[in-house]
């Protein structure tokens, strides 16, 4: 008699809503979500992508440490204007700071990805950096002011949320919008199912 296989676990190493309901929206659902707490700081002379990237890696491993056996997903979000990495504001004057900086501007959103596969000999390793261009219209004050009231900014890199209100504040995108949101669903579905983790079938159009 064949014994089956163990189904694979998956732990979602953050503690972001956002991340969670996109994975669910392609129907993945963390077997558990287990943040890693860490000083996000950026490092001197770190540019964006290092920094997404070693943000994402660092959160893998230390959640891996507790979980050993189990399938680790992790990514981090940076939104870039050149060299410069935007905070994610916590405080009104950083909002402020941030949306004069983007008004007008193209910049970047560089997300980094990190899934670590379990084995014999420890995890495995595989990491994608995703890259999307989005540009905002000039904001007058008022649109500024209205977007501060709505309080969507707090905690959010680069001091807003596209998934929200500052969607029309975006004149234009390129790339990714689901990495602006906080993870790229097609990047993800690739590195699980390249990977061999079982992804859940298409759902059948309604007749």
């Amino acid at each position: 008699m064949t014994i089956p296989s163990k189904a694979p676990r998956l732990v979602l190493a953050s503690a972001s809503p956002r991340r969670l309901d996109l994975l669910r929206q392609i129907g993945i659902v963390p077997d558990a979500v287990d943040p890693a707490d860490l000083d996000e700081t950026p490092q001197r002379d770190e540019l964006p992508p290092q920094h997404a990237l070693r943000l994402a890696a660092e959160k893998a491993s230390c959640v891996a440490a507790r979980h050993p056996d189990s399938w680790i997903l992790a990514a981090d979000t940076v939104v870039a204007c050149g060299r410069r990495i935007l905070p994610k504001a916590e405080r009104e004057e950083e909002a402020r700071r941030c949306l004069s900086l983007l008004s007008g501007r193209r910049h970047r959103v560089i997300g980094g990805i990190v899934l670590l596969i379990p084995g014999t000999e420890g995890h495995r390793r595989i990491d994608r950096l995703v890259r999307t261009d989005v540009t905002f219209k000039v904001l007058d004050r008022a649109e500024t002011d209205a977007y501060i009231a709505s309080g969507e900014w707090k905690g959010k890199a680069g001091g807003y949320a596209i998934q929200g209100r500052a969607g029309a504040l975006v004149r234009w995108i390129g790339g990714s919008y689901s990495n602006v949101v906080g993870l790229s669903l097609h990047e993800v579905a690739g590195m699980l199912h390249g990977a061999g983790f079982p992804l859940p079938p298409p759902t059948p159009p309604a007749p």
